[in-house]
């Protein structure tokens, strides 16, 4: 089992940053992909961006191209998700998954976090 929790959401103006953190614990996540998603208000839940742990490739949807960054940190068994130039479309709640690299499907999946992005 995976445990995902994440943290770093809040209520921000367009233009400006804020950087989400997923930390895991139940395993090393050194055969997974860790990805972020989020689901806006009356939404369906998106991919935003993904990265795979053993080689550090990453993933993104084309409207974050650019403006978000997913990273991790070994030591502390962490993915982060950089957003800068926010935009008011951003807003959502942002979850964090993992799976392993031979599924299909993310299976361990955190709580999420609440951004919201005012105009």
């Amino acid at each position: 089992q995976v445990q995902l929790v994440e943290s770093g959401g809040g209520l921000v103006q367009a233009g400006d940053s804020l950087r989400l953190s997923c930390a895991a614990s139940g395993r090393t996540l050194d055969r997974y992909r860790v990805g972020w998603f989020r689901q806006a208000p009356g939404k369906e839940r998106d991919f935003v961006a993904a990265l795979d742990w053993n080689d550090g490739s990453t993933l993104y949807t084309g409207s974050v191209k650019g403006r978000f960054t997913i990273s991790n940190d070994n030591a502390k068994n962490t993915v982060y998700l950089q957003m800068n130039s926010l935009k008011p479309e951003d807003t959502a709640i942002y979850f964090c998954a993992a799976r392993l690299i031979t599924r299909i499907d993310y299976n361990f999946w955190g709580q999420g976090t609440q951004v919201t992005v005012s105009s």
